[in-house]
């Protein structure tokens, strides 16, 4: 497959769109890691039986934190990609197309889309904003010191259901990944055909 600059824009080259560039490959793969790692000791910290499995519950709880707060290192390194900072910016504004797509998904209707459909910049959003209540809220069960007993109290109960929505929403995730191996693919390659963005992402297509 022919290579090409970094670019936002989408390119041809042999019945394919470049859809994502290396650095956001590899935002990607190491946000998820760290969000893999945070998930799993959670529910070792926190499920009964998997704490006891596991053990060592002082070592689980310092690898947590530590993968908390290295998780906006892979994003804020991948600002440096123009390509990742012109995805960031079709994430961040919600036109009226996406308000039709919302509504078609409700009945089951496919509706046109851009780069990224409503759904995915609904789940980005909720992931964005949930990382930060996280990291603050995880900022006062590390230093007790910082907050009243009060605050502590509150901040377990948000760190702790927060934690569990976002759970919840990455497990959403990797469900509407299964379903579409093209999805994954481009994630991979940084490729996508034509046939699939015609299909599922029709207004970003004809950009090209």
């Amino acid at each position: 497959m022919p290579r090409s600059p970094e670019s936002s824009a989408p390119v041809r080259a042999s019945g394919t769109l470049r859809r994502f560039s290396v650095a956001e490959r590899w935002v990607h793969r190491t946000t998820a890691a760290l969000m893999g790692v945070l998930l799993v000791t959670a529910a070792c910290l926190y499920v009964p039986s998997l704490a006891e499995l596991v053990g060592r519950r002082r070592l689980v709880v310092t690898v947590h934190e530590w993968a908390g707060l290295a998780l906006p290192l892979p994003l804020l390194a991948g600002l440096v990609s123009r390509a990742l900072r012109a995805d960031l910016g079709r994430l961040n504004r919600f036109g009226p197309h996406d308000r039709g797509w919302v509504r078609a998904a409700l009945r089951g209707e496919r509706r046109p889309s851009g780069k990224f459909n409503a759904g995915q910049k609904l789940y980005a959003a909720l992931i964005a904003g949930s990382a930060l209540v996280l990291l603050g809220t995880g900022l006062l069960l590390w230093f007790p010191r910082l907050a009243p007993l009060l605050w502590r109290t509150g901040a377990t109960f948000v760190h702790d259901w927060t934690a569990l929505l976002v759970g919840v929403l990455v497990l959403g995730h990797l469900w509407m990944a299964a379903r579409d191996p093209e999805a994954r693919r481009a994630l991979r390659t940084g490729y996508a055909s034509r046939d699939w963005a015609r299909r599922e992402h029709p207004l970003w297509e004809e950009e090209s």
